[in-house]
């Protein structure tokens, strides 16, 4: 059946429910010197006292804490205890101070297991910095082929509020691979980067803080982001890549060995330090999934690496496991530390980017071919299809990163829907993948079958990278997609879902907080959105 090319308007068919489908990662882990906020000087000039007020409005933002959640069920909510508690962390963990450590790799567990493993290669530094930036993974939070960071002005934990380099977090936010995905930070289950800083704030002084989450991005992410936070970061920073090791264990799905687990445990960490030391970004990660070693840390890891210069020295600081620590080998997870000597030489100065190129009505027509083909192919071979098997040739703009949705219509009626909302991987990889998906994996729907094929139309829908609104008056109906997030629920429109059933902002808030199993008004207190466009274009 031959298919021509349709480009969709708003209001031009059916409504239609979508699926929000996203990546999550999933949770692997275990189980103050003084406070750092600045201090604010009195003036005693004669300045006219209007003035003054407004000067210090400009140079100071609007004092915004986000405050730790895990204190309590990972460490002491007491400053008293936790002071207490680190300075034994600290006393008993055995290391060499090094001259010009500018990066660490630290674990992220519970004292209990990690806080010596830690706590030494922190003792590797001889120094302070004025910024400390922390790259840590969403366990559960999803963030897709993203990073974000926080929107804020401080980090509390029980031994103080730390500032954040705001700044520096601005410029991040520039870039369309960097947003913030504000639920991601400071909430409970969302421990890596939580960890670190009452041990920072332990350690060091007068330092402003960069707290960084990873989703589960592509190698061309992490190239990416590597290249702006080095272009970023001068001889006054220390990064950290927040990771514990190999999570060993049938609760963890990973048991690639029974006999002799010590050992091997440490056979298979060492081997992916052996990338970590020689700095080999690509090599790491070729290890890590060849191996299938369930190191939760790995891609600020890989972006660490890809950001050290290639003279920067890497050495071993500490390795355990809670298995040792526990004498549990059936259940145990793998920390290690390290500590990286060098200088930070800022690379070329990458420009922002913050829209995707139109697709020409060419890229239109191939991605259209490729949906259409891939679900034949799949439904006759049961197994997914490269463009080489469908006999289509893939342009340069349709390798760059960029989520998608497919979505099947059957005598104008929704037959199959499903897409990525953030981008992790190709373009033309997205169209594949959800229109399979589409069409036999939407719960709504039984599995399309190859004799109804000829009678079902295609239609895509690629995205902007989604960004965030201060608020819903900011949402422009019929321009953006939204994503809504609250307590842990979310749900996703497309652009053209309000349109064509000729809602306004309100009853559109309304019925996509029902989709995410919230109340009706939900949307107007506590809740966070996401907007993005897309270029909507389907078959005749």
């Amino acid at each position: 059946m031959n298919k021509t090319l349709r480009t969709i308007k708003p209001g031009c068919r059916l409504f239609m429910v979508l699926v929000f489908t996203a990546c999550f990662a999933m949770a692997f882990c275990e189980g103050c010197k003084k406070e750092n906020s600045p201090a604010v000087k009195a003036e005693t000039s004669q300045t006219n006292e209007t003035e003054l007020m407004e000067e210090q409005k400009t140079e100071e933002p609007e004092k915004v804490v986000i405050k730790s959640e895990i204190a309590g069920p990972w460490y002491p909510d007491d400053a008293k205890i936790l002071i207490e508690q680190i300075g034994q962390i600290f006393q008993k963990a055995e290391a060499k101070p090094k001259d010009n450590v500018i990066a660490l790799i630290l674990p992220h567990a519970g004292y209990q297991y990690s806080g010596q493993t830690a706590a030494a290669a922190l003792k590797t530094t001889n120094r302070e910095y004025k910024r400390i930036i922390v790259i840590g993974p969403s366990h559960r939070t999803p963030i897709g082929g993203m990073l974000s960071v926080p929107k804020g002005t401080h980090y509390q934990t029980p031994l103080g509020q730390t500032p954040l380099d705001v700044e520096f977090i601005n410029k991040l936010l520039e870039y369309p691979i960097f947003q913030n995905v504000q639920m991601a930070h400071g909430n409970q289950f969302e421990n890596a980067v939580q960890i670190e800083i009452p041990l920072l704030q332990y350690k060091y002084q007068n330092f402003r803080l960069v707290p960084i989450l990873t989703g589960q991005c592509s190698e061309k992410t992490i190239e990416k982001a590597a290249s702006i936070l080095k272009a970023m970061t001068d001889e006054d920073t220390l990064v950290i890549a927040s990771s514990d090791f190999t999570h060993y264990g049938r609760s963890f799905g990973y048991v690639p060995f029974t006999q002799d687990v010590p050992e091997n445990l440490k056979k298979l960490d060492m081997g992916a330090f052996e990338y970590i030391a020689k700095l080999d970004c690509k090599g790491f990660l070729e290890y890590k999934n060849k191996t299938g070693a369930t190191i939760c840390g790995a891609v600020p890891i890989a972006i660490l690496l890809d950001m050290l210069n290639k003279d920067t020295k890497a050495e071993l600081v500490k390795y355990t496991t809670s298995g040792q620590l526990t004498g549990d080998f059936s259940h145990s997870v793998s920390y290690l530390s390290a500590a990286f000597s060098g200088k930070w030489k800022s690379g070329p100065e990458i420009e922002p980017t913050t829209t995707e190129d139109k697709l020409s009505e060419d890229e239109k027509e191939i991605l259209l071919a490729l949906a259409r083909k891939t679900i034949v192919y799949y439904l006759e071979n049961k197994k997914i299809p490269e463009p080489a098997d469908l006999g289509i040739t893939i342009t340069e703009p349709l390798k760059e990163e960029r989520a998608a949705f497919v979505t099947l219509n059957k005598n104008s009626m929704l037959r199959g829907c499903i897409g990525d909302i953030f981008p992790r991987q190709s373009l033309y990889q997205s169209v594949i993948s959800n229109a399979i998906n589409a069409a036999v994996r939407d719960w709504r729907f039984t599995p399309v079958r190859l004799s109804e094929f000829n009678d079902i139309t295609i239609e895509i829908s690629a995205l902007t990278v989604p960004r965030p609104v201060a608020s819903a008056d900011d949402i422009r109906i019929g321009t953006d997609g939204v994503v809504l997030s609250k307590n842990g629920r979310s749900a996703v429109f497309l652009p053209q879902v309000a349109p064509e059933q000729g809602w306004g902002l309100q009853e559109t808030l309304s019925q996509l907080s029902l989709k995410a199993g919230l109340g009706a008004d939900a949307w107007k207190e506590g809740a966070e959105f996401l907007v993005f466009q897309a270029e909507v274009f389907g078959e005749e």
